[in-house]
């Protein structure tokens, strides 16, 4: 189904891009004071502030996306796959938000000189910094935009090519000049407009079927009938599809992978690095940073996930059988929306997407800028120097990411090969805060062993596909820790005059016997 959007729906479209290029130029001047006020936000951030931009960021246009194909394809229980992370946002509330702050750096990149000593210390905050922004920010930037681009082809049938490159290069623009403080403002504004809409929609979807009890009735009948018949692509059993919990008395891949999600995946998230940790690096001061984690956390798990499941559910009853399940939102967005409110959605998506891959843009041109070309090429440079070579990076990013993006097909494959990637050393990344003994070598052991399971193990022939995630996840986390281990207590330790000093200014707590 292919509609072009009325001129009303392209008039609130151009509004709103008006308004969030206006908001980014106005900051450009504090993003143009040096490296902390345009990575940092010059450490003035406030929890409000902040907070709100982890949502915004984490919003994203693929989330509406993938969450109501989840619903469609496996249930409720299908958002255990991010639900599960909320034992890591309480984990990061309690325990990492404040040492994030105290650390004092701008990327989490840079906490590896200041956690490991020597050499080793210096080679793995070269190769953090190329694996977060070449490798894992590239793939979550590809897979924001090929969401995006699967709206703009339900509504308008829009080419791949043109519409990935024109959807970067809108996203650049306030950034480029303003760098966080720009991302921090129009991402509380761009989260108000997409969640409106979502909201909208889903109120629109419940009308319509006649209420909360019937929507599931219909959607359960209507996932039955088209299971029965065949689909194109997988659809959850009419039965299950309320169900919030797999059958436990079954022994099927659903209980294996509940358990694992539960236990183990939400490891991954729970110290907050990344995009999360430059939001904390930006707060004022600790308490800040501790109530930011805590208002991200509410809106994340509480607030924002029920209109996507709502319209998920009930594209079962309008749309039974796509080949690609992730486009069932945008389908249900055209078939509810009236011209203007149709506008106003597509927009709030579109805030959604810049939110998001402007987030990752300077994130990962913050990575290339201060752990790379600072760090090991041209260190004495001035300031106003540094600025234009990380907008530079912005660039860099930005052909990368629409690289990536055009080699994707799913949202939600792109989406466990990241998890994937960030799980296996994801135990050793929390302890190395809490004892002493975790060393360069072990973390060296963790990250590369990671990247090669990873590989290896989605391409595996036994092992690849997403209904093997489990597996997969339970192999990377046993092996790279078994193996980060090994390396640690066959290798010395880090010298204990660098531990005290780490341990001074970060003060963490837990088994730090010699040094504290």
């Amino acid at each position: 189904m292919i509609l072009a959007l009325s001129p009303l729906d392209w008039a609130v479209i151009a509004l709103y891009l008006a308004f969030s290029v206006a908001i980014g130029l106005w900051f450009s001047k504090k993003g143009s004071g040096g490296l902390a006020e345009y990575f940092v936000a010059g450490r003035e951030g406030t929890w409000w502030l902040a907070g709100g931009s982890m949502v915004a960021t984490t919003f994203a246009a693929d989330t509406p996306l993938v969450i109501s194909a989840l619903v469609r394809t496996q249930g409720l229980q299908g958002n255990w796959y991010w639900w599960s992370s909320v034992m890591g946002g309480v984990l990061c509330v309690f325990f990492f938000a404040r040492l994030w702050r105290r650390a004092n750096i701008i990327t989490d990149a840079e906490f590896m000189e200041l956690r490991y000593a020597g050499a080793a210390g210096t080679f793995l905050r070269g190769y953090y910094a190329f694996f977060r922004a070449v490798v894992c920010n590239a793939i979550v930037m590809g897979w924001v935009i090929l969401a995006m681009y699967k709206i703009v082809f339900v509504l308008l049938g829009w080419p791949k090519g043109p519409s990935v490159w024109g959807l970067v290069g809108v996203s650049v623009v306030y950034i480029f000049f303003s760098g966080l403080w720009g991302v921090l403002a129009t991402d509380f504004f761009q989260f108000l407009l997409a969640m409106a809409g979502c909201i909208i929609l889903a109120g629109l979807v419940l009308v319509d079927a006649g209420g909360p009890q019937a929507l599931l009735e219909k959607a359960a009948a209507a996932a039955q009938a088209a299971a029965a018949a065949g689909t194109q692509s997988p659809v959850v059993a009419g039965d299950q599809l309320a169900n919030v919990f797999p059958n436990f008395q079954s022994s099927d891949l659903a209980v294996l992978t509940f358990f694992t999600l539960i236990f183990l995946q939400w490891w991954q998230s729970a110290q907050g690095d990344g995009f999360l940790a430059q939001r904390l690096f930006s707060c004022k001061n600790e308490k800040h940073s501790v109530l930011a984690v805590l208002f991200y956390s509410f809106l994340h798990y509480a607030v924002r996930p029920w209109p996507w499941i709502i319209v998920g559910v009930g594209s079962l009853i309008y749309f039974p059988d796509l080949a690609d399940p992730e486009t069932a939102y945008p389908l249900m967005m055209i078939k509810f929306l009236p011209n203007g409110l149709r506008g106003m959605l597509v927009a709030g998506f579109l805030a959604a997407f810049m939110s998001t891959i402007a987030t990752h843009i300077n994130l990962g041109a913050s990575y290339l800028v201060s752990d790379l070309y600072k760090r090991f090429l041209v260190r004495d440079a001035s300031e106003r120097h540094y600025l234009w070579v990380s907008r530079a990076g912005i660039l860099v990013m930005t052909a990368l990411a629409g690289v990536v993006c055009l080699l994707m097909k799913s949202v939600y494959t792109a989406w466990l090969l990241a998890s994937a990637l960030m799980a296996g050393p994801a135990i050793i990344v929390l302890l190395r805060w809490y004892w002493w003994r975790i060393n360069a070598a072990a973390e060296i052991a963790a990250l590369l062993s990671a990247l090669i399971l990873a590989l290896a193990l989605v391409k595996s022939s036994f092992l690849g596909g997403d209904q093997h995630y489990a597996f997969r996840l339970l192999i990377m986390i046993g092996v790279c820790t078994g193996t980060a281990l090994a390396a640690a207590f066959l290798t010395q330790p880090e010298p204990e005059e660098h531990l005290e000093k780490f341990f001074r200014r970060v003060r963490p707590g837990g088994w730090w016997g010699p040094i504290a």
